[in-house]
C-alpha cells in the first residue's frame, strides 16, 4: 500500500507518549515526533517507519510490552501494512465505538438475511424442520460452486472501503456481553460459579496456553508441508519467542542494526544479551551426508552458519554503535540455526545419526548452534506440556478451594 503518514497518527504517538515515565522511550518518541512533523507536512518513509520500531524496541527492552505493541502496530500503519480503521479500532475510543455499532449493524443484517431465508422456506414447506433448515444453508454455502474465473489477469477486486472494511473486521474480536438472560437455568448457574469464583490470572493463563497451542500447530503444519518457504515458517514463528526456550524475555522489534545484516528473529535473554536466530527451510533432503563412511553436514548447513558467523561479526564490530544507537548490547552474541527436519533426509540415515552428527557439530562450536526443526518443536512441545501440567493442578486447587 505504500509508506504513509496522517494526523491521527501523530496524535495517538503524542497520547502513548504519556503512557511511559522511562527518559530513554520517550527520547525515542520525541524523534518519532520530529519526522512526522517535518517541513510542516506528515513527515513518512522509512526514516519514520525505523523510529517507530525504535521505539517499540525500547520499550520491550524496559520490559513494557503494551507500548511496544502499540508502535509496531503504529509502525505496520506507517510501513502501509495496516489501514487507519485498524489503528482507531485498537487505540480509539470514539472510534472504536463507532466500529462496534457498524459491526452490531452487519450482524443484524446477517440475521435478518437468515430469518427471510427460513421465513421463505417455512412458506413453501409448513412442515419444515431443523434439519431442512440445516439443508437449506448447507445449500446456500454450496452455491458457491457457482462461481467462476473472468477474463481479468488475476487478483480480486474490490473497492477500497470493502478492501479497508475486510481488513478492520478480520482483525476485530467480537464478543458477546450483557445477553439480556441465559439460554437456560443450568446455564445461569454454571455460568454464574465461573464468575464468581475464577481466578483472572488462571483465566489468561489458560488463553495463553491456547494461544501457544495453536502456534505450535501453525508451525508443525508448515514444517510438515515440503513447500513452506523460509517466508512461511518465519510466519509461524513471528512473536513466538516461548518455542525457543524459557531463557527469551521477548523478541525484538528491530530486525536491521547495520545497513547490510538483517536478521530473522532477534531474540533478547534475561541478562540483555542477543541471540540471533537464522531460520533455513525444513525441506532439506542433504541436511547430513554420507562420505567415505563417515556422517557429515550438508553444504546448506555450513552456508548457513557462514552467512550467521559473518552476523555475529559485524554485530561485534558496530557494538557500540548499535548500544548507543539502539541500547542491545550484541558484543558476544549468540546465534541459533534452525534448519532442516529428519523427513526430509535420506531414508539410508537414520533420526538418531542426524541427532548424533549434529551433536558432534555443535560440541566443537562456540557461539553458534545448530538444530533442527524437530528438536525446536520437541522442545517445545514438551515446555507446553509441563506448563499444561502445572496449570491442571492450579485448576484443581481453585476447584478446591
Amino acid at each position: 500500500m505504500g509508506f504513509r503518514s496522517s494526523f491521527t497518527l501523530l496524535r495517538m504517538v503524542k497520547e502513548a507518549r504519556e503512557l511511559t515515565d522511562h527518559a530513554r522511550v520517550r527520547e525515542r518518541v520525541d524523534a518519532v515526533l520530529r519526522i512526522i512533523g517535518l517541513g510542516g507536512a506528515y513527515g513518512k518513509g522509512r526514516p519514520l517507519v525505523d523510529a517507530l520500531e525504535d521505539v517499540a524496541q525500547e520499550a520491550i527492552l524496559h520490559e513494557d510490552f503494551d507500548l511496544a505493541r502499540r508502535f509496531q502496530h503504529f509502525a505496520g500503519y506507517a510501513r502501509g501494512d495496516l489501514y487507519l480503521d485498524v489503528l482507531e479500532n485498537l487505540y480509539d475510543e470514539r472510534a472504536r465505538q463507532h466500529h462496534e455499532r457498524l459491526m452490531r449493524r452487519l450482524a443484524a443484517m446477517g440475521a435478518e438475511r437468515a430469518v427471510a431465508a427460513l421465513d421463505v422456506l417455512c412458506r413453501d414447506k409448513p412442515d419444515a424442520t431443523a434439519a431442512d433448515a440445516r439443508d437449506l444453508f448447507r445449500g446456500i454455502a454450496r452455491s458457491v460452486d457457482y462461481l467462476s474465473i473472468g477474463a481479468g489477469e488475476g487478483g480480486t477486486r474490490l473497492p477500497v472501503r470493502e478492501l479497508r472494511l475486510l481488513q478492520q473486521f478480520g482483525r476485530m474480536e467480537l464478543v458477546l456481553k450483557n445477553l439480556p438472560r441465559p439460554a437456560s437455568a443450568e446455564a445461569a448457574r454454571l455460568i454464574g460459579d465461573v464468575l464468581e469464583g475464577g481466578d483472572a490470572g488462571l483465566l489468561a493463563q489458560v488463553l495463553e496456553l491456547k494461544a501457544r497451542r495453536i502456534g505450535l500447530d501453525a508451525l508443525r503444519a508448515a514444517v510438515d508441508d515440503p513447500d513452506s518457504s523460509e517466508g512461511a515458517l518465519h510466519d509461524c514463528l513471528k512473536d513466538q519467542e516461548w518455542i525457543f526456550g524459557g531463557v527469551y524475555v521477548a523478541e525484538l522489534a528491530r530486525r536491521q542494526y547495520t545497513p547490510d545484516t538483517i536478521l530473522d528473529i532477534p531474540l533478547l535473554r534475561g541478562d540483555g544479551s542477543l541471540n540471533v536466530v537464522e531460520l533455513k527451510r525444513a525441506n532439506i533432503g542433504d541436511l547430513v551426508i554420507r562420505r567415505s563412511g563417515h556422517l557429515m553436514l550438508g553444504a546448506p548447513v555450513h552456508r548457513a552458519v557462514s552467512q550467521v558467523q559473518n552476523y555475529l561479526r559485524t554485530l561485534d564490530e558496530n557494538r557500540q554503535t548499535i548500544l548507543a544507537n539502539y541500547g542491545v548490547d550484541t558484543r558476544r552474541a549468540s546465534a541459533t540455526v534452525v534448519i532442516g527436519h529428519p523427513q526430509y533426509v535420506n531414508k539410508s540415515i537414520t533420526r538418531q545419526e542426524i541427532t548424533e552428527t549434529l551433536r558432534t557439530y555443535n560440541a566443537h562450536m562456540a557461539r553458534i548452534e545448530v538444530i533442527t526443526y524437530e528438536t525446536l518443536l520437541e522442545s517445545a512441545t514438551r515446555m507446553l506440556a509441563l506448563s499444561s501440567a502445572r496449570q491442571d493442578c492450579d485448576l484443581e486447587e481453585e476447584a478446591g478451594a
